[in-house]
């Protein structure tokens, strides 16, 4: 956390590439740069504030504030109707958080420690949640796959506000579910070095301060994106399935791999399929929603990116179903992630 404050200095230096429009690939990087570490203050802001407020509100405002930053980009990436780019994003969020981040936990952690046990009950549940997840994104394209495609008109635009509609609602439950019903299953989760390292009011500052501009880089961001994708010769998927993703996870990707070093891999399990789930089931829903407000936007996926989810999480319930990780284990999951990489790239 400490290195990736001194990407701050990318904050005025994207801005003023910006207004004398220097040069859009290196306006994107710089503005890219600077969102890191601000979704990283966001992070510890908001995990500040859990610490005064206690772990149920704490786990709320998680919720609420955790997928924040790739919320803000995609904001603004409808607003400009770029809307393959937001559903490249969702993929590339869950799938990177799946394999990349718990991979590089696992392999990190496997190098200090020769295994690593995880609460295999919590991560049973969360592993179920991400299948019911996955399966709310496949099932309207498959739908669609199945029939004649001159026969959808408007009429099914409804669909994805249905489903949207029932995973925001399964969400909702979910957290009822970790946070008051079953919170005991829950209990090591909070057991964390927690302490109050900032004021109430300067934590609810930084994270007030962090959001608004976070919200001017992406801006800068999204309007950099067309120009840069040409010039680079990049697909708009491959920017919102893999670039994009990294951007906005880059702090909760470092804690991960922290958590697992410190031999704390229910910690680095729960950042990975959590932050996956919100993604899914709170986020998607909610991007779901804004669209209307623009050009609406359905959770229609393509079958490269329905294939590369579901592969994702059949290999993360295989690897996370004994209770135990090894550095091996880590390899294979970013070496898939590398492979679907690689696969949006050509």
């Amino acid at each position: 956390m400490k290195i990736l404050k001194f990407f701050l200095i990318f904050i005025p230096i994207s801005i003023i590439l910006e207004l004398f429009k220097v040069n859009q690939v290196l306006n994107f990087v710089c503005s890219a740069l600077a969102i890191i570490p601000l979704a990283g203050l966001m992070g510890e802001a908001t995990e500040q504030i859990s610490v005064y407020s206690g772990p149920k509100i704490g786990g709320f405002l998680n919720a609420t504030f955790g997928n924040a930053t790739e919320l803000i980009i995609s904001f603004f990436a409808l607003k400009r109707g770029m809307i393959e780019v937001v559903k490249a994003s969702i993929v590339g969020s869950v799938i990177g958080n799946i394999l990349l981040v718990l991979g590089f936990s696992m392999l990190f952690g496997g190098f200090k420690y020769k295994s690593q046990k995880f609460n295999k009950k919590t991560t049973e549940v969360s592993s179920s949640m991400l299948l019911f997840a996955v399966i709310g994104l496949c099932i309207p394209a498959i739908f669609t796959h199945t029939i004649n495609k001159g026969a959808i008109t408007n009429k099914y635009e409804w669909f994805s506000l249905v489903v949207a509609g029932i995973m925001f609602v399964i969400y909702i439950l979910s957290l009822y579910f970790s946070f008051y019903t079953h919170k005991d299953l829950y209990a090591l989760k909070y057991e964390d070095d927690k302490n109050k390292k900032w004021s109430l009011t300067k934590s609810i500052a930084v994270l007030l301060i962090s959001t608004v501009i976070i919200a001017l880089e992406s801006e800068i961001l999204v309007s950099s994106v067309d120009s840069m994708s040409s010039m680079l010769r990049l697909s708009e998927t491959f920017v919102g399935i893999i670039i994009i993703p990294i951007i906005g996870n880059a702090a909760e990707h470092s804690t991960s791999v922290m958590m697992a070093m410190k031999d704390k891999m229910d910690l680095s399990i729960e950042i990975a399929i959590g932050s996956s789930l919100q993604m899914i089931l709170f986020v998607t829903p909610v991007l779901v929603l804004i669209s209307l407000f623009f050009r609406p936007m359905s959770i229609i996926l393509n079958d490269f990116e329905l294939a590369a989810l579901i592969v994702s999480v059949l290999i993360v319930n295989r690897v996370a179903s004994d209770g135990e990780s090894n550095w091996l284990e880590g390899v294979q999951l970013v070496f898939v992630y590398l492979i679907i990489a690689v696969s949006f790239l050509i």
